[in-house]
């Protein structure tokens, strides 16, 4: 008889961003997870193709089996963080962006409660605006019959951008259209950046289980 799933949570920051080329880049800060803290990048070119940018051999398993790509690459992902002001370096990828002041619906994520936020039963009550305002999706089914669940916490616009992917520009900041297709949603159409609490659950087996993180339910 199969077991009852393991639930893994992730805290930190998703970032996402298009170009005027139709590169479209996701940036996973994640600072506190059960590998740590660590960093990745899932970029979508305009031309379809899908790569993970991922700091180690486990990191990139785990989101592999997780998300759809078409290539995987382990690579040292650096991101340095100073106020309103981000660079990422990660492989072929150079990004630089600057976030901007909170607008209304970052000021309504503060105000719902983190731990009640961070629940999975509360996107239920979330998915469906989310979809509406903001063309994402709080919870899906992802890779591997794995459960996923977005608690949003806080929301900055990103207000300035350069992306240098495989040595060349690509453009001014764009609204991230098409949506990018790793998994079951993307990122929100304006570029932005959205503090998140990410729920993993992993089909459980009759074998070992593996080890949940401790601050997961």
């Amino acid at each position: 008889m199969p077991g009852r799933p393991t639930r893994l949570r992730f805290e930190g920051w998703i970032v996402g961003t298009g170009t005027a080329s139709g590169t479209r880049v996701v940036l996973g800060h994640w600072t506190r997870s059960p590998f740590g803290r660590f960093s990745d990048v899932m970029i979508e070119r305009a031309d379809g193709h899908r790569l993970l940018l991922a700091p180690s051999r486990r990191t990139a398993d785990f989101i592999a089996a997780t998300y759809a790509f078409d290539e995987v690459e382990v690579t040292p992902v650096v991101v340095r963080v100073e106020g309103r002001r981000w660079e990422i370096t990660a492989g072929p990828l150079e990004l630089r962006l600057t976030t901007g002041r909170r607008g209304l619906m970052g000021r309504l994520l503060r105000a719902v409660p983190a731990p009640l936020a961070a629940r999975p039963a509360w996107t239920v009550l979330t998915d469906p605006p989310a979809r509406l305002l903001l063309g994402v999706r709080t919870r899906g089914s992802a890779g591997g019959g794995r459960r996923e669940w977005y608690g949003a916490l806080d929301l900055l616009p990103v207000v300035s951008a350069g992306t240098v992917y495989d040595g060349r520009d690509q453009g001014p900041p764009a609204p991230v259209l098409p949506p990018v297709r790793f998994g079951f949603g993307s990122t929100p159409r304006t570029p932005s950046a959205v503090r998140v609490v990410t729920t993993v659950a992993i089909p459980g087996s009759s074998g070992p289980r593996p080890r949940r993180c401790p601050w997961s339910r």
